[in-house]
């Protein structure tokens, strides 16, 4: 039997966090070595996954299959295209550099008597356990890109949730404002508004997932898929309908779309920075992801049926987190909102049921997810040195500490797509593929790129321009550790900025089989004939 790479991608930082855990509780450096150790041989793992994938080849590849409950028909089934591919790649490749911004998150701070406070969320902030809960959330969002079984892709969906929530709750932001009971609160708030919507999401879907199997009698999304396309397998359409509903509305709450979003920004904002980027640039990709192997695939009809009031949906999500964004005076709450209004990008791109439009929306999923986490790491490095997280607490950054603005600048020009920097081109895809179905829904969504201008540009003269303010005078710039966070991933937005054609030539077959499976085919552009 050929070595199961997919599973030991996956396994690999799960027995991390086992390790890491395990660590004596006096020995907080080693703990973190330890998990970077294991994050960067993930990295490694997932780099063979991606040379090994053959964009031309076999829709799932690298396969494995293992009986895991046979009286239900549940099975161990993994398998990637190029869409699991290329997030697979992405969260391999941020979860060093969360792990390395993280450092010192969930270190006791100085006391002024010499011994340590026990700040935080929880009175006991335990380095391993910080540590440990993003190697796990690693492990299981890898192996949710993997599933091709609808019954374990469900159970790591939900599972997930559970590190996810320790994380915000018990590890929170240490620049909230006001009194560490009320930080408490803030966090306890957020972390319990992050599980009930969604694990709501998740039980409508545990529905959905039953009903499946008594329509189809098999989890296996493969065989479900062919026995729908050989019409083996037909469902009423009613039946389809609500079925792809109880997906979509966990997806929804997941991605997230208006009006399910209001559990990011308080999440995000009482996180630590890296578990707010793993929230946005990691996390949330499956939700959108799902959509497309799971809602498209399965219920092509009733995809096609919801597209119309899904468009309105991705467009309010657009118009509405991005108007929210300029508003803000809460740095990451800003950051937050923009995620919201990207979200609406990438569905107003799988939803257009068209190749570049889809190809556009996965490549925006790898894009956001580097191009949040500069501006929100940098975010953090300049959160951290102020001790503030308002806007309105900075000014003349720039002049003291230039290379952290240059690279928050850059951070910043990515999250409004500016030309030569990633984002851009997933956007234009994206915007290109919507204006060829529904030219009256890509007009409205371009509304969005004016208004990304607005919120980065207005946040970057508020903080970085203007006279130096008296408390960020003694500000120092980015140290070495910040520094290897950083500018990796300014070089990763510029590279893909300028040749985005590694990650497209692996997703566009993949884009390919999913307009097979709602049958849709591009718009051909009407040309007046010469006369």
């Amino acid at each position: 039997m050929s070595f199961p790479l997919l599973t030991a991608t996956a396994a690999l930082p799960a027995i991390g966090a086992v390790v890491t855990a395990a660590v004596p509780a006096g020995r907080r450096t080693a703990a973190k070595w330890t998990a970077l150790f294991f994050s960067l041989g993930t990295l490694v793992l997932a780099g063979l996954v991606f040379a090994r994938f053959e964009p031309g080849g076999d829709r799932y590849q690298l396969t494995e299959s293992h009986a895991w409950i046979a009286d239900f028909g549940v099975r161990y089934d993994l398998g990637v295209d190029g869409i699991g591919v290329a997030l697979l790649a992405l969260t391999a490749l941020l979860i060093p550099f969360v792990l390395l911004a993280g450092w010192h998150d969930a270190d006791p701070l100085a006391t002024p008597d010499g011994g340590s406070t026990r700040s935080g969320s929880s009175r006991w902030r335990p380095t391993q356990g910080f540590f440990a809960l993003i190697l796990m959330v690693e492990a299981m969002v890898i192996l949710s890109f993997e599933a091709t079984d609808v019954f374990l892709f469900y159970i790591l969906f939900e599972a997930m949730l559970i590190p996810m929530y320790f994380l915000i709750g018990g590890f929170g932001d240490r620049a909230h404002a006001g009194s560490e009971e009320n930080a408490a609160a803030q966090r306890s708030y957020a972390a319990v508004k992050f599980l009930l919507y969604n694990l709501a999401g998740g039980l409508i879907m545990l529905a959905a997932v039953i009903g499946l199997y008594v329509v189809a009698g098999s989890f296996s999304l493969s065989e479900i898929a062919e026995a729908r396309a050989n019409g083996s397998l037909e469902m009423a359409g009613s039946t389809e309908k609500w079925l792809f509903l109880g997906f979509f509305f966990a997806f929804a709450v997941k991605a997230p779309l208006w009006p399910l979003h209001t559990w990011l920004p308080n999440a995000m904002g009482e996180a630590t920075t890296p578990v707010a980027v793993l929230i946005t640039a990691v996390v949330d990709k499956v939700g959108t992801f799902a959509m497309l192997r799971y809602c498209l695939q399965l219920f092509p009809e009733a995809s096609k049926w919801a597209t119309p009031v899904i468009l309105v949906l991705a467009l309010i999500s657009i118009l509405y987190g991005a108007l929210l964004a300029v508003g803000q005076r809460d740095i990451k709450r800003l950051i937050a909102y923009a995620s919201i209004s990207h979200f609406g990008f990438i569905v107003l791109g799988i939803f257009a049921m068209t190749s570049q439009g889809q190809s556009g929306a996965t490549l925006y999923m790898v894009n956001h997810g580097i191009s949040t986490a500069a501006l929100m790491l940098v975010a953090g490095f300049l959160i951290t040195r102020r001790g503030s997280r308002l806007i309105g607490d900075y000014g003349g950054v720039q002049k003291v500490a230039p290379v952290l603005a240059g690279t928050f600048l850059i951070g910043g020009l990515a999250t409004l797509s500016l030309p030569g920097l990633a984002p851009f081109v997933s956007e234009f895809l994206v915007l290109v593929g919507a204006f060829s179905a529904y030219p009256a829904v890509g007009v409205v969504a371009t509304v969005g790129i004016v208004l990304a201008a607005l919120y980065v540009l207005l946040l970057y003269q508020r903080t970085m321009t203007g006279p130096v303010r008296e408390s960020v005078r003694a500000m120092p710039d980015l140290r070495v550790r910040e520094l290897a966070v950083a500018l990796p991933l300014v070089a990763l937005l510029i590279f893909l900025g300028v040749f985005p054609k590694p990650v497209t030539d692996v997703v566009n077959p993949a884009v390919q089989h999913t307009m097979q499976d709602v049958q849709k085919k591009d718009p051909q552009p009407e040309v007046e004939a010469a006369k």
